[in-house]
């Protein structure tokens, strides 16, 4: 009977586990609880791992934003061609975070070729 509470309690654990890095890689909104975690350095090697992801692609997306926004008010011209520039850049950013949770919810790892070899490469220096 112990075993079976044992087992229950490890599954438990680790279902809470997989939803707080599910919460990490909600777009715009787990930036916070990444950040969060980085900041004061808890969690799990994985949970760094997700937030370092969560944070380089939220930053990223960001500047994109900030950048193509500026770029079409200052522009008549390209106006329009920038504010489709910036929709595809929030699309691919939601997308690439379902992705992730995607990858996560099959028991896969969660990195990514490029983005978390900058993520590991610049936060894990300033942010562990």
């Amino acid at each position: 009977m112990k075993e079976h509470v044992k087992k229950t309690n490890s599954t438990e654990n680790q279902d809470n586990q997989r939803l707080q890095l599910f919460i990490y890689l909600v777009p715009i909104f787990g930036l916070f609880p990444a950040l969060w975690t980085l900041y004061h350095s808890q969690g799990t090697r994985e949970e760094k791992t997700v937030s370092r992801l969560s944070v380089t692609l939220a930053f990223g997306w960001l500047l994109g934003y900030s950048l193509l926004s500026a770029g079409a008010q200052l522009s008549e011209f390209w106006t329009l061609r920038l504010l489709f520039l910036n929709a595809m850049l929030t699309s691919g950013y939601f997308l690439v975070s379902l992705a992730v949770m995607v990858r996560l919810w099959q028991r896969q790892s969660p990195r990514l070729p490029w983005i978390s070899r900058i993520s590991e490469g610049i936060l894990g220096k300033y942010l562990s």
